[in-house]
């Protein structure tokens, strides 16, 4: 394969935008775009934690996902109809509050709670890749807003978070995957990583045939460069918050010597 049925290569990751502040209601918010696939996080902030974390002196931050109905071509039944949500949901979010708790200090912002709700407008596949993507940024924010407001002991987060889909389609190792090639792949992959290079979580299964190693690395390396594309579109997002969070792995570390060009139309 050459290249693929919207005309990108292998390698190549769909068009990214986030946008911070996109519901201004919210605490913090960011819209993360991916091709087709559309997200909006919003993060809420609650002056207490779960019980079991009461007395701690520590916090937490949790999510919640959803569809709207006409997330997709067929109308989905929205899941507050049928009373609880259902097990695709339900793991879903429990991984985006994993994955945002492993870059986390939950001490820093004492006992209280960041809700991320993640709700997608559009979906083209990817999506809970997206989710973590933007559920990031809007934590960052979140953050930056505490700490501006001196609710925070310290700078809560100490890593960028991202994630993206890989798959083998068509025998070829892709990254970034529609929902058109998630549906045929013979094996698909979702790779959670932090902006250093760390694992947070790797989901794998082989659709049909059993995978081998090498392709198992090949793919790890091509979500790894993807990931990599994906933290630079979010401090872009950020621009110069990340100078005022003053933690330099955030502002240098996982995009390597190069510089990159802020928000402001400064270098980071």
């Amino acid at each position: 394969m050459t290249a693929r049925k919207d005309g990108r290569r292998p390698d190549q990751l769909r068009p990214v935008s986030i946008t911070l502040g996109w519901q201004e209601t919210a605490f913090a918010s960011a819209l993360v775009e991916l091709g087709r696939t559309k997200v909006v996080c919003a993060v809420s902030y609650e002056d207490r934690v779960p019980p079991f974390l009461r007395g701690s002196g520590k916090g937490w931050v949790t999510s919640e996902y959803s569809m709207l109905p006409g997330a997709t071509g067929e109308r989905s039944n929205r899941e507050v109809a049928k009373g609880r949500p259902g097990g695709r949901t339900h793991e879903i979010q429990r991984l985006i509050g994993r994955s945002l708790r492993a870059v986390t200090d939950t001490q820093a912002f004492g006992e209280s709670t960041l809700w991320v709700d993640c709700d997608v407008l559009q979906a083209d596949g990817g999506t809970r890749c997206a989710s973590i993507t933007g559920a990031w940024v809007a934590l960052f924010a979140a953050s930056h807003r505490l700490q501006q407001e001196k609710r925070v002991k310290a700078f809560p987060l100490r890593d960028h978070v991202a994630a993206v889909s890989v798959g083998m389609v068509g025998g070829t190792p892709c990254l970034d995957l529609h929902y058109e090639e998630d549906v045929r792949a013979e094996t698909d992959m979702n790779v959670v990583m932090t902006g250093l290079g760390g694992l947070v979580e790797v989901q794998g299964t082989a659709e049909r045939e059993p995978f081998s190693r090498p392709e198992l690395d090949a793919l790890l390396d091509l979500a790894s460069a993807g990931i990599a594309e994906l933290v630079k579109a979010q401090k872009q997002a950020l621009g110069p918050m990340l100078e005022q969070a003053a933690i330099p792995p955030l502002r240098r570390l996982a995009l390597g010597p190069a510089a990159l060009e802020l928000g402001d139309g400064r270098a980071g």
